[in-house]
């Protein structure tokens, strides 16, 4: 430092502060220098380390999954000889309920008695202070940062412990409460809550790693009504930062607050009332100010009070624009569910109801929570609100998809009060052209959602028109028939704002990593933000791809498709009975049919019909039918292009004007409706996934074939429809209607459906009847001809079948004739006869010799017994006739001597034989 009254050069002064400054510097490094080798040569020589004075701990995990435990000591360098670091347990190893991590073996262990765990969970319900891990901040979201005053008003309010429970700030400070946590694997967070104060804005949501892509519906606290409720939200592996922030917003606060926003009040236009009649109530009075509402997800507040939106890769609840974390990008939308202003892509007017005119005044009103129709010139005035979209920005899954229509999808809440037959209309227009209704909604409606889904990337214009009255009269009866809309909700939108991130697939480039998006049929993995293909015949849901749980199984009988976007019928099926199996191939029923329902009449008698296109399988699942709106191409003259409003559809609906009604050269289509724009399943089975095939709307089925019945869905949703609409196709064998068949509706509901919702369809066609198998054929064997049998095969009757296998070519085979074989026979038994009668002869012939014989024998023993001559021999001497002198009594056939020779014997033993006398006496019995 210079003394008093002595002046130095600038640069002389500076030099020697800088040799001054170095000189310190040296005795400093010295001095320390010193110090530390004195030190160095005290310190005794350290101990080996206890076990009491050390723990153990893992490092962080490689990318591998490994870690490795190391011990610690409590205070460093008061010991040595630490335990070698040893491999650790997997990153994603973990205790069960009621164990904890011995860290010295590394294995689990059951806690002591008294004590509990929650294995990898830990609980918080001790609230006397608050615990650690968490940290409670406060600021005031409707003042600037830079103001002291912000910081003081706000520092108290904070999330205080109570005990059993924290509780949060009641005044306009925005308290937030945070814990941040690491997770090894994928888990959840719980909490009880009570939240009974609509005034307070209640929301929780989780940063860093965790997006969740339903943030936006689960972020937003809802008011509990009976008592405590529990809330869960699952949290991905890695860091998480847990968030839960309150604001109040209240005009009775004790402290002053300073205000945003100046209130003006002022007639509604126009003007239908008069404040100087009595009774009358005045304006209030101008110029107080409260607190703004916050601002619409996606925006964030100015200084100036505005709302601007947040720039791309950044995300916003309506207050601070955040960026989106590591491996999530923004989802990018439109959600206005606050209304202080009109958004600048919205409009509104009054069309009259009489002569259709615009009258410059305005339809709708913003009210804070909603936006409500102004009261009009008349009560049959159209009250239009118009929101433009300038395109869309569909995932790379969806733009893959040339079946999936889905673009975009919007959605709205809405309410309507009124005293009369109010209507309220929902129209969309493309690129400008005129706009087409999609929905109506008539008298009062109560608090209710609504969801179309866009089908075409272009600008798009969205209407929503009001009319309280249909009746032409003058005056205003109804002006409190209001409708109100509390939010409207667009996906996708080019150039819009996100509320919340989403997941998305990384790409490793030399920046780092990048989103990037899977490809078709992919899935994006949580943990690693890797794609994984989906497993067969499942399709992904392309708006929400995360997890294996995106990829959904496809209904029986059919198949997905290449990019997983569909499932489809390849126009085969299978099935069987409890006699036989059956298969089917319906290619020959693949185009395209129609099939007109019967002619209904107009309140004026016009007539018209409903006109149905069908398409029932294959071309890889491409919807092939087409319902048309050529109204406007009939006014158009020729030569000029006009626009004709198409939809395609496996099955849609059209309502056809015939010529003759009409006065043009062909008949005019309009209003066509999509009835199936996904196929559930095909089989055999009357009930599928909530949808049922009535058999008792046809005639019943006669031929033991069972029908086989397509199932489909629509993406419409109506008032009526609040499932959207179904289709079935009951086709049925039919051997006597050549393909493609006959077509027919249910003899009941002439229009193809009962309810309006539920549409069926019987198709009968010889196509579809089973293909030919063994079992519908059997075969015919011809006799023997020339040595020649003939095996023909032929169908039997009736024939069930189609297609298939053909019928076997005749089977020739040899064989022996019947004329062979009779001869065979004949031969055979004329042997046998000549035999038989040569043997009988022989036998006869000596029966009769032994007879005679013994005969003979008889007639000397008995002449013997009367003294009659000796007979000189009892046998037949030499030379002797065997018929001398024997005389029967009568002539016998050879039957009846057999039958004399074995009956006559006397009882003692001997044979009776009558004789004659040579003299001619009496008989004699012998």
């Amino acid at each position: 430092m210079a003394e008093p009254g002595r002046s130095l050069h600038p640069s002389a002064r500076g030099r020697g502060r800088t040799e001054r400054r170095t000189l310190r510097l040296l005795r400093l490094l010295l001095w320390v220098g010193t110090a530390f080798q004195v030190t160095q040569g005290a310190v005794p020589e350290l101990h080996a380390c206890k076990e009491s004075e050390y723990h153990y701990e893992y490092t962080a995990c490689d990318s591998t999954g490994s870690r490795w435990r190391v011990a610690v000591p409590h205070t460093p360098g008061l010991c040595t000889s630490l335990p070698d670091p040893v491999k650790g347990t997997e990153c994603s190893f973990s205790c069960k309920a009621g164990e904890f991590l011995d860290m010295k073996d590394q294995s689990c262990k059951p806690c002591a008695e008294g004590r509990y765990s929650l294995g990898t969970g830990i609980r918080f319900d001790e609230w006397d202070e608050l615990p650690h891990g968490f940290a409670s901040l406060s600021t005031n979201m409707e003042m600037e940062d830079s103001t002291t005053e912000s910081v003081e008003n706000c520092t108290a309010s904070k999330w205080v412990p109570l005990g059993d429970y924290i509780s949060s700030n009641t005044d306009e400070c925005t308290a937030t409460l945070m814990y941040a946590v690491n997770l090894k694997q994928s888990g959840t967070v719980n909490f009880e809550y009570y939240y009974p104060d609509s005034s307070i804005i209640f929301e929780f949501f989780v940063q860093n790693d965790q997006c969740q892509p339903n943030v936006d519906d689960s972020r937003w606290m809802k008011t509990t009504e009976k008592g405590w409720e529990f809330h869960s939200v699952e949290l991905n592996r890695g860091n998480n930062v847990l968030y839960w922030r309150t604001t109040a917003f209240s005009v009775w606060s004790k402290i002053s607050k300073p205000v945003l926003t100046q209130l003006m009040y002022k007639w509604a236009q126009p003007k239908i009332c008069g404040e100087d009649l009595e009774g009358a109530v005045k304006l209030p009075a101008s110029g107080v100010k409260t607190h703004c509402p916050p601002c619409n997800p996606g925006f964030f507040k100015t200084n100036n009070s505005s709302c601007e939106p947040c720039p791309y890769g950044s995300y916003s609840n309506g207050s601070d624009c955040s960026h989106c974390p590591a491996g999530t990008e923004p989802a990018v939308g439109f959600e206005y569910k606050w209304w202080n202003t009109l958004p600048s892509n919205m409009e509104t007017t009054v069309l009259s109801g009489i002569n259709f005119e615009y009258k410059g005044m305005t339809g709708w009103e913003v009210a804070g929570d909603h936006i409500y129709t102004a009261v009009g010139a008349s009560d049959n005035d159209f009250m239009i609100l118009t929101l433009v979209v300038p395109g869309f920005r569909p995932p790379q899954s969806v733009t893959a998809d040339t079946e999936n229509k889905e673009v975009a999808r919007i959605t709205f809440v809405f309410e309507t009060i009124c005293s009369v037959n109010c209507e309220l209309y929902f129209m969309v227009g493309v690129n400008s052209r005129t706009n087409t209704p999609v929905e109506t909604w008539k008298g009062s409606k109560g608090k209710q959602s609504y969801t179309y889904i866009i089908e075409e990337n272009a600008t798009m214009s969205f209407t929503w028109a009001f009319q309280r009255t249909t009746f032409h009269e003058t005056g205003r009866k109804y002006t409190n028939d209001v409708a109100k809309i509390y939010s409207i909700n667009i996906t996708n939108v080019m150039d819009g704002v996100a509320s919340y991130c989403r997941p998305c697939a990384l790409e490793a480039s030399d920046m780092g990593s990048s989103c990037t998006s899977c490809p078709p049929g992919y899935y994006i993995d949580r943990d690693s933000g890797t794609c994984h293909s989906c497993p067969p015949n499942t399709i992904l849901k392309a708006h929400q791809p995360y997890g294996t749980q995106a990829c959904v199984p496809c209904g029986p009988g059919t198949k997905s498709n290449k990019i997983h976007s569909l499932c489809y019928n390849d126009c085969t099926f299978s099935t069987s009975t409890p006699t036989r199996g059956l298969d089917y191939n319906f290619l020959a029923l693949a185009n395209t049919v129609s099939l007109a329902g019967g002619p209904s009449f107009t309140s004026k008698g016009l007539k018209y019909f409903h006109h149905f296109t069908l398409s029932l399988c294959g071309n890889e699942g491409k919807k092939m039918s087409v319902c048309a709106d050529n109204v406007t191409d009939l006014r158009i003259p020729e030569g000029e292009s006009g626009f004709s409003k198409s939809i395609t559809a496996y099955v849609c609906q059209a309502v056809i004007i015939p010529p003759e009604v009409t006065g043009y050269k062909a008949g005019v289509s309009s209003q066509p409706v999509s009835l199936a724009d996904r196929l559930i399943g095909v089989t055999t089975d009357m009930t599928l996934d909530g949808i049922t095939s009535p058999a008792e709307l046809f005639h019943p089925e006669s031929l033991g074939i069972p029908d086989v019945i397509f199932f489909y869905r629509s993406n419409d949703v109506t008032q009526s429809c609040s499932s959207g609409r179904s289709t079935t196709i009951r086709v049925r064998c039919s051997p006597l209607k050549p393909a493609p068949g006959r077509l027919s509706l249910p003899s009941a509901c002439s229009d193809g459906t009962c309810d309006g919702c539920n549409f069926h369809f019987l198709w009968e066609s010889l196509a579809a009847c089973p293909l030919c198998s063994p079992a519908d054929y059997h075969a015919i064997v011809s006799s023997c001809v020339a040595g020649i049998q003939k095996t023909t095969y032929v169908w039997r009757e009736p024939k069930l079948c189609a297609g298939g296998i053909s019928l076997p070519e005749q089977r020739v085979t040899i064989c022996k004739t019947i004329d062979f074989w009779l001869k065979v026979g004949i031969s055979a038994g004329t042997c046998t006869a000549i035999l038989l009668t040569v043997l009988t002869c022989y036998f006869w012939k000596k029966n009769q010799k032994l007879e005679y014989k013994y005969s003979k024998l008889v007639m000397n023993a008995t002449l013997k017994d009367c003294d009659l001559p000796a007979a000189d021999s009892c046998a037949i001497m030499e030379g002797e006739d065997v018929e001398d002198d024997l005389i029967f009594t009568s002539k016998k056939s050879l039957f009846g001597k057999i039958k004399s020779f074995t009956s006559k014997r006397t009882p003692d033993g001997f044979d009776s034989v009558p004789l004659k006398t040579s003299s001619g006496g009496p008989d004699m019995d012998l």
